[in-house]
């Protein structure tokens, strides 16, 4: 099946599911998901990490002190595209957003 095949199997129950790729970026994407958590304030969302097998225990991490977020941890590093259709696959938002890792959300970034 191609990404253009897929069909949502249920309706999307969220407003937006926020999907990040990192690689080896743990501290800055520490902060990234401060920075979702505090913004995010009136928006139902899901976070959705996909690592493509980071050396520097991001998925751990994440999984330990982020008990909200669906984290896919790749055994190898799939690439950024890749990564991202995988984030897709299991997101239930109406609404897409793809962040970097050293991303930072401002007040209002996702306002209804």
């Amino acid at each position: 099946m191609t990404f253009s095949e897929y069909k949502f199997s249920q309706p999307p129950q969220l407003d937006i599911s926020i999907i990040i790729v990192s690689f080896n970026t743990r501290e800055i994407l520490m902060r990234c998901l401060e920075s979702i958590q505090k913004q995010t304030k009136g928006v139902s969302y899901e976070l959705i990490l996909v690592d493509n097998a980071s050396e520097d225990r991001t998925a751990e991490t994440v999984s330990k002190k982020f008990k909200n977020i669906r984290v896919i941890a790749n055994k190898e590093n799939r690439g950024f595209s890749a990564a991202n259709n995988q984030g897709i696959l299991i997101s239930k938002g109406k609404k897409i957003a793809f962040l970097n890792p050293d991303t930072f959300l401002t007040e209002n970034s996702f306002k209804k």
